[in-house]
């Protein structure tokens, strides 16, 4: 391939992954303030939980993992041992390793180096949108991937560091009266409402839901997990059902003519 092709060539990839990250950014944009309410509250959670000013930070930045960072304050309020609140950290952020043998496929063609990179980012909202844009069956289709992930994973990871900042620097002025909590479950089922686009993701909301309460007692927060395993399951095998359905119809409507 001679060097004119070749740039012609790169600079085309290079418009796609343009291209897919303004429309990741466009998809994700209506989640961004519910996200930055969360960190908001995260931030809050760490400072009156004892941590000092810098101790919030390198928390927010290092871990960015609302859910376990929420799950290790009590922990570490109470002088727990660190093994418990490490395993405890894990136990809830356990879901991650589905999510990244979800996304891992798609991103195979990069060297690890990059992939890794990309793992820091992944979050929740990066697992609801992504596969709504390339679903499994583009797994050996790479264009335009890596800009629709940084589209979702860069504005979610300011939206929420800078949430979280915030709350840091005025958990001393804000006080409990305000229901900042409540707010922040508010935004969260704010970003989740648009991500059920159908009966599969209906589903596994509803199962993982019912799931959440009806474990909740579990110790280590492991009922966080199971919800997340079990919706998960649920979707996925409403997934099928109705995949199963279309290719009936389909059959039936070839059969047909």
């Amino acid at each position: 391939m001679n060097k004119p092709t070749a740039h012609i060539e790169h600079a085309a990839s290079a418009d796609v992954e343009k291209q897919a990250f303004r429309e990741a950014v466009k998809a994700s944009a209506g989640t961004m303030l519910g996200i930055f309410a969360w960190g908001m509250v995260t931030g809050m959670a760490m400072v009156k939980s004892g941590l000092t000013l810098w101790q919030a930070l390198g928390m927010t930045f290092l871990v960015f993992a609302g859910s376990a960072q929420l799950a290790a304050l009590p922990l570490i309020a109470a002088d727990v041992p660190l093994w418990v609140i490490f395993v405890t950290a894990l136990v809830v952020n356990l879901r991650f390793v589905i999510f990244s043998a979800a996304l891992a496929p798609h991103f195979a063609h990069l060297p690890w180096h990059r992939r890794l990179w990309h793992a820091y980012f992944t979050a929740d909202l990066t697992m609801g949108i992504f596969p709504l844009r390339f679903s499994a069956s583009t797994v050996n289709e790479p264009a335009g991937k890596v800009g629709y992930f940084n589209g979702i994973a860069y504005p979610n990871w300011f939206a929420w560091q800078g949430g979280s900042v915030l709350g840091i620097l005025l958990a001393s002025q804000i006080p409990q009266s305000w229901g900042i909590g409540f707010a922040g479950t508010l935004a969260l089922l704010a970003i989740m409402i648009p991500l059920t686009a159908n009966l599969a993701a209906l589903a596994g909301v509803v199962v993982a839901g019912a799931t959440a309460v009806l474990a909740a007692g579990l110790p280590y927060r492991l009922g966080l997990l199971l919800a997340v395993i079990l919706g998960m399951m649920a979707a996925m095998a409403f997934d099928a059902i109705f995949d199963r359905k279309k290719a009936r119809t389909s059959e039936n409507t070839k059969g047909a003519a």
